[in-house]
């Protein structure tokens, strides 16, 4: 095929933040009666599904635990397992683990595996688990779930039976079910280095082959604890561009195509020659605020931004409408989202009166933004308009998109910024902590930091979410996050494809979920 459609072979790297890859860097369920491309009918067994999804070029690696673009994830869950793993409202569903209990204390846990068995037939154990979690966590190594496994004790963690593992946390954690669910926690068996040349994992597909940055075939593993997929096979095809993918659709040379352009789904939903799957909510679209200095060290300053916006026309504009508008809090319809507060509308008087208050009537300010993210430069350009009929210039400024996630966590005043779906306590740990890495607001305040610990100490879900609602009136009210809008993730299908998930973000469960995908 790769001759039939030269598109196909163009093996431009994808850097680790660009296009496909921002999401899956910045961040990491569902009802099934809900399904695209006409769920209907009775799903029948057979044939190859060949996907297209934007790659990492010669580089790439079958590693799960290397697994950073949504080409590698992709791969990863059709070939591994994790333990948990994110339901449509992103709270933990049990995978490889039958279940798990915590002691009073909250900081020892209990997980009694599924019986389950790898690709050559031998059972998943602890003593898989514990080899999984340590070299992940190895600190000579920089795999992406090093962060989120940090809370475990993996010294004193030990297997208690041949399928029951106790972990120790080094402090107590009602949330440890995200943990094992983490992005790229996979399991794979005991003393395993080698993962390109033929990878032996759990999960519903098995290895056939693979060649970087164009394509990996795997085949329908027939004793997978969740049933066999209804695929003979699954092929990960590669291609950058957005255009290659839709068109290798649209000419038959691949039947589902990962992320494309809201102008390129208006463009053929309903035409009846391909599906539009719009996966809700999938991408928070956000102006970030430092707070630590001027002139977003006053809150009266960022109360007015967020009376600035516009969040309709953002959507509208930047979104091609492909999204819903969003309130200032991250993770809307997610577990523990604070859903009632007002949402907030446009008041450019009183923004103007916050701005005179401050002493900041004449405001001038840089925004940095990129062509990194879809959204990025026009969002920029529409919110600009918007503030200067409240008095404030904005400079809009360009950054490279190899370099703009890193530049603008620590430098600048005013930035674009998108996240992928995780947990809301995992955004709030990730980013809202005075220790946490990836604080582009600035956000460092010992009190917020002290109801996050009470959060993660509560053990009555009713009372811990009460907690974490007050953290979130609290950043509603004075927090470095405008978040106005929640981007659609957009999927193209052929019409033969069936039972594709419509209401799982990306990164989560039911995101490209090919073993419950089938050909009519």
């Amino acid at each position: 095929m790769h001759d039939v459609f030269p598109g196909l072979r163009r093996r431009g790297f994808l850097a680790a933040t660009t296009g496909a890859a921002a999401l899956a860097l910045v961040g990491c369920g569902g009802d099934t009666d809900d399904k695209a491309a006409g769920g209907s009918g009775t799903p029948k067994r057979g044939g190859r599904l060949r996907a297209a999804f934007a790659g990492g070029g010669a580089s790439e690696t079958l590693d799960p635990h290397l697994a950073n673009l949504f080409a590698d994830v992709a791969r990863a869950k059709a070939l591994f397992d994790k333990l948990a793993d994110y339901g449509a409202d992103l709270s933990a569903e049990p995978r490889l683990a039958e279940k798990w209990e915590s002691n009073k204390g909250l900081d020892r846990w209990q997980v009694t595996l599924r019986q389950a068995t790898f690709h050559d037939g031998k059972p998943v154990t602890a003593k898989d688990v514990l080899y999984s979690y340590r070299r992940i966590a190895d600190p000579k190594q920089a795999f992406r779930a090093k962060a989120s496994l940090e809370p475990i004790d993996l010294d004193a963690s030990r297997a208690t039976g041949e399928r029951s593992i106790e972990f120790v946390l080094k402090r107590p954690t009602a949330e440890f079910p995200n943990i094992l669910a983490a992005f790229g926690a996979y399991i794979v068996p005991e003393n395993a280095t080698e993962f390109d040349a033929k990878p032996i994992g759990s999960g519903p597909f098995r290895f056939v082959s693979f060649s970087p940055g164009r394509s990996a075939v795997f085949r329908r593993y027939d004793d997978h604890w969740d049933g066999a997929p209804l695929l003979d096979e699954i092929e990960f095809v590669v291609a950058n561009e957005e255009s290659a993918r839709v068109n290798a659709l649209l000419g038959g040379q691949v039947e589902y195509a990962h992320e494309l352009n809201p102008t390129t789904a208006r463009a053929h939903e309903g035409k009846g020659q391909i599906e539009i799957v719009r996966l809700r909510n999938s991408a928070m679209q956000a102006f970030c605020m430092k707070t630590d200095r001027a002139p977003f060290d006053d809150k009266r300053v960022r109360e007015a931004f967020f009376l600035i916006a516009d969040r309709q026309e953002l959507v509208d504009g930047a979104l091609s409408g492909a999204g819903e508008v969003g309130n200032d809090l991250f993770g809307k319809g997610y577990e523990y989202y604070a859903a009632d507060l007002p949402q907030r509308a446009q008041d450019l008087d009183k923004a103007r009166a916050l701005l005179k208050q401050a002493g900041a009537e004449k405001l001038k300010v840089t925004l940095d933004t990129s062509a990194v993210a879809a959204g990025f430069t026009e969002a920029a350009g529409i919110f600009r308009d918007q503030a200067a009929k409240a008095g404030v210039t904005i400079d809009v400024k360009m950054g490279s998109k190899d370099s703009y996630w890193s530049d603008i966590l620590d430098s600048g005043t005013l930035s674009c910024y998108r996240s992928g779906a995780m947990p809301i306590e995992a955004h709030i740990s990730q980013r809202l902590l005075t220790g946490s890495t990836t604080n582009a607001t600035k956000w460092q305040h010992k009190d917020f930091d002290a109801l996050y610990e009470q959060a993660q100490s509560t053990r009555d879900k009713t009372e811990r979410a009460a907690v974490y609602e007050r953290m979130q009136r609290r950043l509603y009210t004075e927090g470095g996050f405008l978040i106005w809008g929640f981007a659609d993730w957009i999927i193209g299908t052929a019409k033969t494809v069936k039972g594709v998930e419509t209401k799982a973000p990306a990164n989560t469960l039911d995101w490209a979920r090919f073993d419950k995908v089938w050909l009519a």
